[in-house]
């Protein structure tokens, strides 16, 4: 696949993603009625339906990553080169920003509105960690085991890690940094952008040697 269509996916696929995280958690609190919890699981739903849809359309393009910290993982794997990394990091980022702008257009709200919504600290920090190293291990478990279950397994730890992580799950730099744009449900204020992106990548690294040495470990039990 040309690169121009790879980054073109990557690109759309962010947009989408970010489109639907705002959008979703903006309906779920108008509808919610002041009810945290239902409008926690009105945003969670869409946000891990909609990636089973997307990692199922541009998966065969680009991989799907929609993620700097799992395109970081590939760098690391030697999937991808770092050219390539760099610009898909680029594409990702400004296709989640788009996507924001476009949920906030939708609804009537502000098209730039940076959040006030503080997510910092011990607990939220380890939230991100523990939901961005199972992210990345589940994408590489089903990769090693079964690939065609990457869609859906990606969706549903989402899903899961919404309600299970102190942070609901960000585990993504692009979207961190394109949520900082939204003072809405699921925004996150700009001085606690940075923290979350540095534990998030930290966590892709560590998860990306840990699964490596891991499946390498099973492989070569099973050959025993």
């Amino acid at each position: 696949m040309t690169r121009d269509r790879r980054l073109m996916a990557e690109w759309l696929g962010t947009f989408f993603l970010l489109a639907t995280v705002v959008g979703s958690g903006i309906m779920a609190e108008r509808l919610a009625d002041g009810n945290v919890a239902i409008a926690l699981l009105g945003n969670t739903i869409p946000t891990g339906a909609i990636l089973v849809v997307l990692i199922t359309v541009f998966g065969p393009i680009s991989g799907a990553h929609f993620n700097p910290a799992v395109t970081l993982c590939f760098v690391l794997r030697r999937d991808i080169t770092a050219a390539d990394a760099g610009l898909y990091v680029v594409v990702q980022v400004f296709g989640g920003i788009v996507g924001v702008f476009a949920a906030h257009l939708m609804f009537d709200h502000p098209i730039l509105d940076a959040s006030t919504t503080a997510r910092t600290g011990i607990g939220q920090w380890a939230g991100e960690f523990i939901a961005t190293f199972g992210l990345i291990g589940t994408i590489l478990g089903c990769l090693k085991t079964r690939p065609q279950a990457v869609p859906m397994a990606v969706g549903l730890y989402i899903t899961a890690a919404y309600w299970f992580t102190s942070s609901t799950s960000f585990a993504n730099p692009a979207v961190t940094i394109a949520r900082g744009f939204s003072n809405t449900f699921a925004g996150i204020a700009p001085i606690d952008v940075a923290a979350f992106i540095a534990v998030q990548l930290v966590a892709a690294v560590c998860a990306t040697f840990f699964f490596r040495w891991l499946l390498e470990e099973d492989r070569n039990a099973s050959q025993g």
